[in-house]
């Protein structure tokens, strides 16, 4: 590995280790399963290998030459952040199992998860993919970090086209094994986790986090 890639893929690392809505949402369906949390983790690396693809096409150049473009997408991630926040939150006043226990949904409002015992749910894994898939996808700060990023660690007469990919794929790699990492970790505390007080704990949190994610993805366009 050359010392530019090696650099890279530490500021990738960091990059994608960095708390924000992509971590919370794997937290959240982490806490409902083992495969939701996965199945999350997942989603968010299929939306960062549309990112990778719509910035080698060079859509990530339209969207900084497009400020309107690039703000409706600012808001349409941050509405969905929010929703998925108030989702959170608004299940904090559900009613809890016969066990008094339960997990946020999956589910945009479906009935609760994994009891104490740490059980998982037999729900299909598609809504957390999804759900993990468009938080990514409608950011548009991800292709725009591709492009003012991405070519700094380009060798100068070196061809553009496959370092570019190499680094983007490396990206999309780094959070094939951070967030399913998070998920298993975080399903790994889950009985602990699921405990009434601490679930709800959990849920006030991520919730909280999640809600003051999407408002201030929604105020950033507006400001501009």
């Amino acid at each position: 590995m050359d010392a530019q890639l090696f650099a890279f893929t530490g500021v990738a690392a960091g990059m994608v280790a960095m708390p924000g809505a992509d971590f919370t949402v794997v937290v959240r369906n982490a806490l409902v399963s083992r495969r939701a949390g996965v199945a999350c983790a997942l989603g968010i690396a299929g939306g960062l290998l549309l990112h990778t693809a719509l910035a080698v096409a060079g859509v990530a150049a339209v969207l900084t030459a497009v400020p309107a473009l690039f703000r409706t997408l600012q808001l349409l991630g941050g509405a969905y952040v929010l929703y998925l926040g108030l989702r959170t939150v608004h299940a904090l006043g559900r009613p809890r199992g016969a066990d008094g226990t339960g997990t946020p949904s999956t589910d945009d409002g479906a009935g609760p998860g994994a009891g104490a015992s740490g059980a998982a749910p037999a729900g299909p894994a598609a809504r957390p993919l999804r759900q993990g898939f468009v938080t990514n996808a409608l950011n548009p700060k991800a292709p725009i970090t591709f492009l003012s990023l991405l070519p700094q660690f380009v060798p100068s007469g070196s061809p553009a086209m496959p370092r570019t990919l190499l680094l983007a794929l490396i990206v999309v790699v780094l959070a094939l094994v951070w967030f399913p990492v998070v998920a298993l970790l975080v399903d790994r505390l889950g009985r602990w986790l699921r405990r009434p007080r601490a679930a709800r704990a959990v849920e006030a949190v991520t919730g909280g986090a999640l809600t003051v994610l999407g408002l201030v993805l929604l105020l950033e366009p507006l400001r501009g």
